[in-house]
C-alpha cells in the first residue's frame, strides 16, 4: 500500500496538503500525535483549526502509539505529525536522560518503520524539517533536531511518495535519489 511522507517547515501548508491527498476518501483515521490543549490558547487554536478542516467522516484518534495505529488501520490513515510524536516520546521518558530518550526513540522508530513496510491501507505521514536553521545551543535541542532528521530520512526511504511543502508550494521528491547509507565513490565531471 502507498506510504506518503509530507515534510516541510512550520506553517508551510503541509497538513492541509496531507489532508488533500486523502480528500477522496469518505472515511479516514486522523492520528493526532500532539497533546490535547491544556492551558495554552495558541496550541488550542491550532488544534481547533485542524479539527474544523476535517470532513465529518474522518475519525480522530490521539495517541503516541503510531506503529500500532498503522498495523491496525483498516481505513486510510493520516499521521500528524512525527515531530510532535517524537516530542511526546521524549516527554514520556524525560529530557534529562538523552541516552534513555535515544533508546526509546530508536525502538519506537524501528517499530514504526516495520509497521509501514506492512501497511495495508494508504498512510500519509506529516513531519517537520527542523534542521535548516542554526544548530540548537542545548543538548536537548540538538538531540531533537538530529533524531527527527534521522527519522525523516528513514521514513522517506520507505515511502513511495515524498512531498516537500515550502511556502505553500508542493515539490515532489518521490523520484529524487536517496542518500546512500555509506559513502559511494563518485567521479565529479567538470
Amino acid at each position: 500500500m502507498t506510504v506518503t511522507l509530507v515534510t516541510g517547515p512550520v506553517r508551510s501548508g503541509k497538513s492541509r496538503h496531507a489532508e488533500d491527498l486523502l480528500a477522496a476518501h469518505r472515511q479516514v483515521t486522523y492520528l493526532a500525535t500532539g497533546p490535547s490543549p491544556t492551558g495554552d490558547p495558541d496550541w488550542a487554536a491550532r488544534v481547533e483549526q485542524h479539527r474544523r478542516r476535517r470532513p465529518p467522516g474522518w475519525a480522530t484518534v490521539e495517541s503516541l502509539d503510531v506503529a500500532t495505529a498503522v498495523r491496525r488501520a483498516r481505513l486510510p490513515l493520516l499521521v500528524d505529525c512525527l515531530g510532535t510524536w517524537l516530542t511526546g516520546l521524549v516527554d514520556a521518558c524525560g529530557w534529562e536522560d538523552l541516552s534513555a530518550a535515544r533508546r526509546t526513540v530508536t525502538r519506537a522508530g524501528t517499530e514504526l518503520l516495520t509497521a509501514l513496510e506492512h501497511a495495508t491501507v494508504p498512510v500519509v505521514l506529516v513531519t517537520n524539517e527542523v534542521g535548516w536553521g542554526v544548530v540548537p545551543p542545548s543538548a536537548s535541542g540538538r538531540f531533537f533536531q538530529d533524531e527527527l532528521g534521522r527519522l525523516n530520512a528513514a521514513v522517506s526511504a520507505r515511502a513511495r511518495v515524498v512531498h516537500l511543502v515550502v511556502a505553500g508550494r508542493v515539490i515532489d521528491l518521490s523520484s529524487a535519489p536517496l542518500v546512500p547509507d555509506r559513502p559511494v565513490r563518485r567521479t565529479l565531471r567538470a
